[in-house]
């Protein structure tokens, strides 16, 4: 079975409740969950459902809102992070609540910083 790689959109909604919307065949799917894996699955199903693709097949690249990101990767440190950016703790802060949006800039300059940050774990060794 051929996989499909479809980009998946995040966004936490009110009370932890994370959105989530598809595009295929010009068609746009949507619906909402606790977590993650919970939003995939549903989704899977209304591709089944309206499109036909098989669950099995689907691999989602995972898009995140600044909102969905921090609370799906809970364990960052929102002032760790905007210091390796070069940004004020406080905006992104603002960003993460919801109080303010950033611009694409300055959601670049995160997104880099997190994939700079997840380059240097991997080249960790834990020896014992």
């Amino acid at each position: 079975m051929k996989t499909i790689k479809i980009p998946l959109t995040i966004e936490k909604g009110e009370r932890e409740i994370l959105w989530g919307r598809v595009e295929y065949n010009q068609n746009l799917l949507t619906d909402f969950a606790g977590n993650v894996s919970e939003l995939e699955q549903k989704i899977k199903n209304l591709l089944w459902e309206f499109e036909e693709v098989h669950p099995e097949s689907v691999e989602f690249e995972h898009q995140f809102d600044i909102s969905a990101l921090f609370q799906r990767f809970n364990f960052l440190k929102i002032s760790t992070i905007a210091e390796h950016a070069g940004m004020n703790p406080g905006l992104l802060r603002q960003y993460v609540s919801g109080a303010k949006n950033p611009s694409l800039e300055q959601a670049k300059k995160i997104e880099i910083t997190l994939h700079r940050l997840a380059a240097e774990l991997q080249k960790v060794a834990i020896v014992v």
